[in-house]
Order: structure tokens, then C-alpha cells, then sequence
């Protein structure tokens, strides 16, 4: 994806997201990882803790990167937690490049469900 798509993409998720939590600034990375997480967990609650909201994000990098190889699903523990497994390293150094590539599935993800449900609306 070149860079100007890249940006173009995530700046219409970021609206998405905004729009559908009713909130008047856009997110940043980490709100969306963890709106993500809060998806794959199923379960939406009033309040997380510190711990809770951390584990939230960790699970949302495990499902967008296992399409990628880096993490196998392994299962939900008896708290309805999904959990994974990492079965691939990561070679991409940097910063930049790794939220590079968090963008880009997090573009994928979205895309993916709104196939699924058949498009937002604003």
C-alpha cells in the first residue's frame, strides 16, 4: 500500500470510529486497538481495569496480526479471554514500521467488516 493510501485509509477508519462512538476528536492507534480488543473479547463492559484495557489491545494485535503468520488462536480461557499463541518472529524494526503495519491490518480488519455487515453508515 503506498503511503498516500495508507493515510487516506486510515484517516476514513479513524472517522468510522469517531462516529461510532459518538466522541468529537478522532482516535489514535491505541483507542482503536483497544475498541478492537473489546470486538474480539465479545463482552462489553462499564468499566476495565488498567490490566483489563492493556490485555484488550493485546488481544487485538494477536487477531489482526495472526492473518499475518505471527500468532496461532488457541482458544478462550475459562473468563471467555481469547488467547493465541506466537508461532512466527517479528523481523520489522522500528517504530515507524511496526505501526505501519498495525495500520494496515487494522485498514484490513474494517474493510473486512463492512463486507460482512454490508457497509457503515455515517
Amino acid at each position: 500500500m503506498e503511503d498516500w493510501e495508507l493515510e487516506f485509509e486510515w484517516l476514513r477508519v479513524k472517522h468510522i470510529v469517531k462516529d461510532a462512538v459518538g466522541k468529537n476528536d478522532l482516535p489514535d492507534l491505541k483507542s482503536i486497538l483497544f475498541l478492537i480488543g473489546i470486538q474480539e473479547f465479545g463482552e462489553l463492559r462499564e468499566e476495565f481495569s488498567k490490566e483489563e484495557k492493556q490485555d484488550l489491545m493485546h488481544v487485538a494485535v494477536c487477531s489482526l496480526m495472526e492473518e499475518e503468520g505471527y500468532f496461532e488462536f488457541k482458544g478462550r480461557d475459562e473468563d471467555g479471554w481469547p488467547h493465541w499463541e506466537q508461532i512466527k518472529s517479528f523481523k520489522i524494526k522500528g517504530v515507524d514500521q511496526q505501526e505501519r503495519l498495525l495500520k494496515e491490518r487494522i485498514i484490513s480488519y474494517f474493510k473486512a467488516m463492512e463486507t460482512l455487515n454490508g457497509g457503515y453508515e455515517s
